[in-house]
C-alpha cells in the first residue's frame, strides 16, 4: 500500500525561505463593505496581485527548484487551465528549464498569451483540466519530461502553504480563513500552516457547487471523481481531489462549502465595484461564501482571492451576469393598449420610477392578447433588488399587467 506523503509546517517554512525574492508577500486588505455586511472584520488576502496573477508561482517554483540537474535537462510538463501554466512557465524561465503545458480547449486567452510569453510551449487537449492532465502524463512517459502536477505533490502543497504563513502574520486575530478549493493544493497548504500555528482558527474550503468533488470525497474518506462539471470558475474545476492534499484537508480543514454560479458572479462584480480588484471567478468564491454565510460566519475572517486572470470578454459577460444576480437588470413583460401614446406613457412611468430602459421589443402575435393589446418585453437597469421590486409595484399600481419571465 502506497504511503501518502504528509506535508509539515517545517516543509512550508523551508519553502518560504526558498521563495524569498521569487513570490511577493501579497497585500492583506480590510474590506469595509464586506465588514459592514457581516458586522465584523473581513480581510482580503490578495493573491490576485501575486506574480503571474495567482498563488501558483509559490508551488511551481518550490517544486521545480528542487529538481536534479538530470531532471532539469529533460524539461518539465504541466496541465492547467491557465494559472498553474503561468506559474510553471515563469518558474521554468527563472530556472532555465524548458516547459510544455497542456491546456484544455477554451482556456482563457490572457492565460494562454502569458504562458507563451514566459517561454513555455502550449498544447491544447481535451475540455477539462483532468483530460489535459492525462495527456500531460502521456507526454511525460514519451519524452522523460518531469510532470509538475498542479496540486498533487508535497512540494506544491508546501509552496502554496507559504500563503498561510503570511495570513497568520498579517491577520493574527483571524477566526476564520476561507479558501478557494479545486484540486486542493492551496487549501491543504494554508490549512497546514494555519492549524499548526493557530489551531483555534476555522479553515473553510469553498467550491463551485457544480464542480464540488470534496464534500462527497471527505464523506467517503478518499478522493472520488465527479462524473461531470459545469462552472464559470475554471480555475477550480477539478474533477478528482489529489491524494496528497486530501490527506491534509481531511486532517485540518473544518468544512467545505459550495457556492452557486449566481453567488460567484455577484461576488466578482462587487469586488470590482467596491474593492476595485479584478478577480477571476475561481478567485471570487471565498467572497461568495462570505456573502452566502454572513449570518453564521465566525469573525474576524479572511477571504483568499486566489487569482485575477480573467479574459476581458468573459469579464464583460460575468459583469452582466453578476448585475442580473444582484437585481441590477430586470426583465419584464407588460401589456399596454395598442394605440398611439401607449408605449410613451409606459416609458414615462418607468422614467419616473428611476429605471433605465435598455431594450424594448413589441409582441403582437400571441393568441393570449386581445386585438387592442400589445405586449412589450422590456430590459431594464435598476439600482438593485429593492429598486426592482419598487418598479414592478409602481407599474401594477398604475394598472399595468406585469410578468417577470423565468
Amino acid at each position: 500500500m502506497t504511503t501518502i506523503p504528509r506535508v509539515t509546517l517545517a516543509d512550508i517554512e523551508s519553502a518560504a525561505t526558498l521563495l524569498g525574492g521569487v513570490a511577493i508577500r501579497t497585500p492583506m486588505e480590510e474590506s469595509r463593505w464586506l465588514s459592514s455586511l457581516v458586522k465584523g472584520t473581513v480581510q482580503l488576502k490578495c493573491e490576485n496581485l501575486q506574480r503571474t496573477g495567482s498563488f501558483k508561482i509559490r508551488g511551481a517554483y518550490t517544486r521545480m527548484s528542487r529538481l536534479t540537474e538530470d531532471e532539469r535537462a529533460r524539461g518539465v510538463v504541466a496541465a492547467s487551465a491557465g494559472n498553474h501554466a503561468q506559474g510553471v512557465a515563469l518558474a521554468a524561465q527563472m530556472l532555465g528549464i524548458s516547459a510544455t503545458v497542456f491546456m484544455p480547449d477554451g482556456a482563457p486567452i490572457p492565460k494562454l498569451n502569458a504562458t507563451r510569453g514566459y517561454g513555455a510551449e502550449v498544447v491544447f487537449h481535451g475540455s477539462t483540466i483532468d483530460e489535459a492532465l492525462v495527456e500531460a502524463l502521456a507526454f511525460a512517459d514519451r519524452t522523460g519530461a518531469v510532470l509538475i502536477h498542479p496540486f498533487d505533490h508535497p512540494d506544491i502543497v508546501a509552496g502554496q502553504g507559504t500563503c498561510g504563513l503570511e495570513i497568520i502574520e498579517q491577520a493574527p486575530q483571524a477566526a476564520t480563513v476561507l479558501v478557494p478549493t479545486g484540486g486542493g493544493g492551496l487549501i491543504a497548504g494554508i490549512a497546514t500552516a494555519v492549524k499548526e500555528l493557530r489551531p483555534d482558527v476555522r479553515v473553510v474550503g469553498v467550491q463551485a457547487e457544480q464542480a464540488a468533488a470534496y464534500p462527497a470525497s471527505l464523506a467517503q474518506g478518499h478522493p472520488v471523481a465527479l462524473a461531470t462539471m459545469n462552472t464559470m470558475a475554471d480555475g477550480i474545476a477539478v474533477g478528482r481531489p489529489g491524494e496528497v492534499p486530501f490527506r491534509s484537508i481531511a486532517e485540518y480543514v473544518d468544512e467545505v462549502v459550495t457556492v452557486s454560479e449566481e453567488s460567484i458572479s455577484r461576488a466578482l462584480v462587487l469586488l470590482l465595484e467596491r474593492a476595485k480588484l479584478v478577480v477571476e471567478p475561481a478567485g471570487a468564491v471565498a467572497v461568495a461564501a462570505v456573502l452566502d454565510h454572513a449570518a453564521t460566519l465566525r469573525l474576524p475572517a479572511v477571504a483568499v482571492l486566489s487569482g485575477g486572470n480573467v479574459d476581458p470578454l468573459l469579464l464583460g459577460k460575468l459583469i452582466r451576469h453578476g448585475m442580473a444576480s444582484a437585481g441590477r437588470y430586470l426583465q419584464l413583460r407588460v401589456r399596454i393598449p395598442d394605440r398611439p401614446g401607449g408605449l410613451a406613457r409606459l416609458l414615462v412611468e418607468l422614467a419616473d420610477a428611476g429605471a433605465n430602459v435598455l431594450e424594448v421589443v413589441h409582441e403582437r402575435l400571441s393568441t393570449t392578447l386581445s386585438v387592442d393589446e400589445v405586449e412589450v418585453l422590456l430590459q431594464l437597469e435598476t439600482r438593485g433588488t429593492d429598486h426592482a421590486e419598487t418598479v414592478v409595484a409602481r407599474l401594477r399600481e398604475h394598472g399595468y399587467r406585469v410578468e417577470q419571465p423565468g
